[in-house]
């Protein structure tokens, strides 16, 4: 009998030290590498939340692929609110800097968006609080680019990075526009 209980405490401290690894561990990559996030509201319908409030998506936000601040036209990145930094939001990048925007009610009927910002929007226009309420966001609020769609489980799937034809930038940073032509 005392074998046995030897054996149980030599177990049990094994699996709380390796416990206290293995949590700070987790943590640490899941704040860099990736985390999931529940996508709330309308303003990114049809793309995400397809059925509203009564299945949300679930997403995978990619933290690792944001670290450098490479994002692009089309991905669908998570933000600090830049009116309120307790609420991330998540949106389009529809331009990136140097890229000339119509906007959609914002104060200035066309934007070039600056060094180190980004225009965002919802897909859901007039459903949405993003750029065209706020202006150009700077790339130092992007907190993850949402890369699949993890849950409901019949919509798994890669979330590829599209802009909409009628939303895409008048002009590129060199002058060329976005389809190449001078």
């Amino acid at each position: 009998m005392m074998a046995q209980t030897g054996f149980g405490r030599r177990y049990f401290k094994a699996f709380v030290s390796g416990f206290f690894v293995a949590v700070p561990v987790t943590v640490t990559v899941l704040d860099r590498l990736a985390y999931v996030a529940r996508v709330e509201g309308a303003s990114m319908q049809p793309s995400l939340n397809p059925d509203g409030e009564s299945s949300p998506d679930v997403v995978l936000l990619n933290r690792w692929s944001v670290r450098n601040y490479q994002v692009h036209r089309g991905d669908i990145v998570s933000v600090l609110s830049p009116k309120d930094p307790q609420q991330k939001i998540i949106k389009r990048v529809i331009g990136i800097e140097g890229d000339f925007i119509k906007t959609l009610g914002y104060k200035n009927r066309y934007v070039r968006v600056p060094d180190g910002h980004l225009w965002i929007e919802g897909d859901h226009h007039g459903h949405s609080f993003d750029s065209n309420t706020f202006g150009p966001v700077s790339l130092g609020l992007v907190h993850g680019r949402a890369s699949h769609i993890i849950w409901p489980p019949s919509r798994w799937q890669r979330i590829e990075p599209s802009v909409p034809l009628e939303r895409r930038p008048l002009l590129n940073w060199d002058g060329a526009t976005e389809d190449g032509d001078d």
